[in-house]
């Protein structure tokens, strides 16, 4: 099978634990007055393979010990599967974890891999190969105080292009490079692409950032943890559709908002 986009772009690994939120869980459950409440999700953003199956075992906040990154760790209530990121499109996530936990100071979130990481490229299953140091858990700084009563939401942009390392002997390693980002200080921006026959790659830009997704079988996608500021939306069908790259000017994104750009028309 030929894929379509030659260049892996971001792809999102959301991960819910800073800020008050209507509905962070499938059961919308509240955070219990004096505790606060962490969650965990994944989303997905492009890339150019078949599937990319990561291994999830655990997730575990560090929690009142500002000065030692070795202390403090609590391990959370994980949803532990193997996922395939690249399901997770047009605003669909997976829900990893979800617990209320002692407020206070939290320093580091750490995501822990297991062994059977695997991606497929053109039809064919390759081994993921994952160091040691990131199967014990990746470290991912939060330093920020959870407050009583209050629930809390991260993204992580997890850049694919730079995470997936092509080995001498034609296999794969998983080195994982992610961008933390709170939900109260970033934004989204949802809207479809016409037509949806084809599989689009969406990338919102400004001098700053750059933060891209595909659409889903209806068209639809969804950015997430988008910083406040004015961006440039792409949108790039896929090759076979032999339509134009579009460009869509002056896209304004607030914190803690959700931008609704509506239809995005391809010719």
């Amino acid at each position: 099978m030929r894929k379509q986009f030659l260049n892996f772009k971001t792809l999102f690994l959301v991960v819910f634990t800073g800020l008050a939120l209507t509905s962070c869980s499938d059961d919308d459950d509240s955070a219990t007055e004096g505790d606060a409440r962490i969650s965990v999700r994944m989303v997905d953003a492009p890339g150019d393979y078949d599937a990319v199956n990561i291994d999830v075992q655990e997730v575990r906040v560090q929690t009142g010990a500002e000065d030692d990154e070795n202390e403090g760790w609590v391990a959370l209530d994980t949803e532990a599967g193997i996922y395939d990121l690249l399901e997770l499109t047009g605003g669909v996530s997976q829900l990893l974890a979800d617990e209320e936990i002692t407020p206070g100071y939290a320093g580091q979130i750490r995501l822990v891999l297991g062994n059977d990481n695997t991606i497929v490229v053109d039809g064919e299953e390759f081994p993921l190969a994952t160091p040691s140091a990131q199967q014990s858990g990746l470290k991912l700084n939060v330093n920020q105080e959870l407050e009583p009563g209050e629930e809390y939401l991260y993204i992580l942009d997890f850049d694919v292009d730079k995470s997936i390392v092509t080995q001498g002997n034609g296999g794969y390693t998983l080195k994982p490079v992610i961008r933390l980002s709170v939900e109260d200080d970033a934004g989204k921006i949802v809207g479809k692409v016409h037509p949806s026959e084809f599989r689009s790659l969406v990338t919102a830009t400004n001098a700053s950032h750059s933060i891209s997704a595909y659409t889903n079988a209806n068209g639809e996608f969804a950015l997430y943890g988008v910083p406040e500021g004015t961006y440039q939306i792409t949108v790039e069908a896929d090759i076979i559709a032999g339509l134009e790259a579009k460009t869509f000017d002056n896209i304004v994104v607030d914190e803690d908002e959700t931008t609704d750009v509506e239809t995005l028309f391809l010719e």
